[in-house]
């Protein structure tokens, strides 16, 4: 397989031809060195001269795809020589994303996102989404249709629709499977990246210098020009949109958390006032979730495609959808929750949040802990390396 040579959409992905792949590529970046300002791929490819599938995977998920290097590459396509490293470390990270991930009939699923072409796995890609809307279904076929439109005008108004024990039950337990699912697939990619390489030892100072990394989204800058998605002035947009969509997150999270302190510690039962801190955090992160998703995906249209991997197409469409799911949703509960709506909207928002739960180990959102643990195994190499070098010196 070669990066001039697209994959076809819908189209199975072999996974040695692309290690092998990845290998040809690597060889010649080694030799060339003209890129090694970009970003400690480069520099870690040095060190990993006959690169194992474990240091590919390694490489892949370091690499943070600001896609400079294809468009400095000498040797990028129509070059004979074909050179296209964010393509190929792209496609090597989404087949890392169903080989790592856990339990192992989720691979499955998780390339049912990937390969959209495929209608089999098409064909169990949308029942699953559909499985989103149960809970809307099950609230149709138990509750009298007067209390499903009742109004949600005082406290308790929620919880005559589901009670807070299952509301609160159903949450940890899909949220809980998620983190469960995640952090298996995530030991097992660290062991992989570890093979055969020079142990490391975790240290505080290692530790809050990937998390500023991280926060910071440094290796987003592509050596200080910024992403090249759009071949225009708007090169840092994608690092913006990438550090807005984690705040909403943060923001939805501190008013879970604000909510649950006020429910259980000051015996304030939800729904509450739209001026209070819980609302205006659920506001605020759910239009920075939306104002960053759907910035995220314009920039995905202006992109050049020869810097992607064409079967990541789905996943990326997929998780997309499923988060907008789940801020509409809760936005449209927040407008209508004083209307005859609100039973079904609740039901709505609440399905998708369990959906979104039970399908993220399956989904792109899992990047964000590959990328960490890279970066986390970057920065302790540097320190071994930093050490070794002060000791002998």
């Amino acid at each position: 397989m070669s990066a001039a040579e697209p994959v076809v959409e819908g189209a199975a992905v072999d996974a040695s031809a692309a290690a092998t792949e990845a290998q040809r590529i690597l060889a010649i970046c080694n030799i060339c060195g003209y890129c090694n300002g970009f970003c400690p791929v480069f520099d870690a490819a040095r060190e990993r001269p006959a690169p194992h599938r474990g240091d590919l995977s390694y490489l892949a998920h370091l690499c943070h795809a600001c896609r400079n290097c294809l468009e400095s590459c000498q040797y990028a396509p129509p070059h004979a020589f074909g050179v296209n490293v964010p393509r190929t470390l792209e496609r090597l990270r989404w087949l890392d994303y169903a080989d790592y991930v856990w339990p192992k009939p989720l691979a499955r699923l998780m390339r049912a996102g990937m390969v959209l072409g495929s209608k089999a796995d098409f064909a169990l890609f949308l029942k699953l989404f559909l499985a989103m809307i149960v809970p809307l279904l099950m609230g149709f076929w138990w509750l009298p249709w007067s209390q499903l439109t009742q109004p949600a005008l005082g406290p308790g108004g929620f919880y005559r629709i589901v009670p807070f024990p299952l509301m609160v039950c159903l949450g940890v337990a899909t949220l809980g499977w998620a983190l469960l699912s995640i952090g298996v697939s995530l030991v097992r990619f660290w062991r992989a990246i570890g093979g055969g390489r020079p142990a490391v030892r975790l240290t505080w100072s290692g530790l809050s210098a990937v998390l500023w990394d991280l926060a910071s989204l440094r290796h987003l800058d592509g050596g200080g020009a910024g992403c090249t998605d759009s071949h225009s002035p708007l090169a840092p947009a994608r690092r913006w949109l990438h550090q807005l969509l984690v705040l909403g997150f943060l923001c939805c999270f501190a008013a879970t958390v604000v909510a649950a302190f006020w429910h259980h510690v000051l015996e304030r039962v939800a729904p509450y006032p739209i001026g209070s801190l819980p609302v205006v955090l659920g506001l605020v992160g759910g239009l920075l979730m939306l104002a960053s998703a759907l910035g995220l995906w314009w920039l995905r249209r202006r992109t050049n495609p020869l810097a992607l991997a064409p079967e990541r197409k789905g996943g990326e469409i997929s998780a997309t959808l499923w988060l907008l799911a789940v801020v509409l949703s809760g936005l449209a509960l927040l407008v209508w929750r004083g209307t005859s709506a609100m039973g079904l909207l609740l039901l709505a928002h609440l399905g998708f949040v369990y959906g979104f739960f039970l399908l993220l180990p399956a989904s792109k959102f899992v990047h964000a802990g590959y990328r960490l643990l890279a970066v986390l195994r970057l920065r302790l190499e540097q320190r071994n390396i930093d050490a070794d070098t002060s000791r002998r010196g």
